[in-house]
């Protein structure tokens, strides 16, 4: 039986050749007990950044072609429904323009009491329709000569009148909405040249109406 000497504390095997201190396991603390990160850690930080600021810029780019292509399209739409309108528009027009004689027509049948029977049914449906697409009637007796939507066939003077005026509508004259497809053809009247309009209430008037009554101004 062996007897353990007192106050001696076994030591672990050291191996031949080795110091005490390698029998102890090492430590290695930074300050602050922060670990030193290896430098092919940093290295693949760094890649790692890389890589995803291109991710962003590529994005970014992607983003722009997205936004272009969509504003494009937007246009595109635009374009098409407004051609798809003008073209609406044209078609509309040419078919009501080939049917003004025919306007005209009933109109001289309206003025001469002939618009009666059938051929009133027809006419008047006819009419209907080509108000609700859009084709609308102008030109009135006694307004205004206007180049623009009159066509002046006929030319007089007249004392009554104090301007260029539409005496008789000759055919009268369609629009579809702003666009004129057709002046209203006219008999026009001008003032008699050199001739001076006085009113029956000014102080002229009044005073030539005395002389009258009067017999003239008094003499001598």
């Amino acid at each position: 039986m062996t007897e353990e000497t007192p106050g001696f504390e076994e030591k672990p095997d050291v191996p031949s050749g080795a110091t005490p201190d390698d029998a102890e396991p090492k430590a290695a603390a930074q300050p602050n007990g922060e670990a030193t990160a290896p430098a092919g850690d940093a290295t693949a930080d760094a890649g790692l950044i890389a890589q995803l600021d291109q991710v962003r810029t590529a994005l970014g780019e992607r983003t722009a072609d997205l936004q272009r292509l969509q504003a494009e399209y937007q246009n595109y739409r635009r374009r098409v429904e407004r051609d798809r309108i003008t073209v609406k528009e044209i078609a509309v027009a040419n078919l009501l323009t080939e049917l003004l004689p025919v306007l005209d027509d009933i109109g001289r049948a309206r003025d001469h009491g002939e618009f009666v029977g059938g051929f009133k049914s027809v006419g008047e449906s006819l009419e209907t329709v080509a108000a609700k697409m859009g084709l609308q009637q102008f030109g009135k007796e006694g307004e205004p000569f206007d180049p623009t939507i009159h066509e002046a066939l006929m030319h007089s003077y007249a004392p009554d009148v104090t301007e260029t005026t539409c005496v008789a509508i000759l055919q009268p004259g369609y629009r579809i909405g702003e666009r004129t497809i057709r002046p209203a053809r006219v008999a026009v009247a001008e003032p008699q040249p050199g001739a001076q309009t006085v009113k029956a209430d000014s102080p002229e008037a009044a005073e030539a109406g005395d002389d009258k009554e009067s017999g003239g101004p008094d003499e001598g």
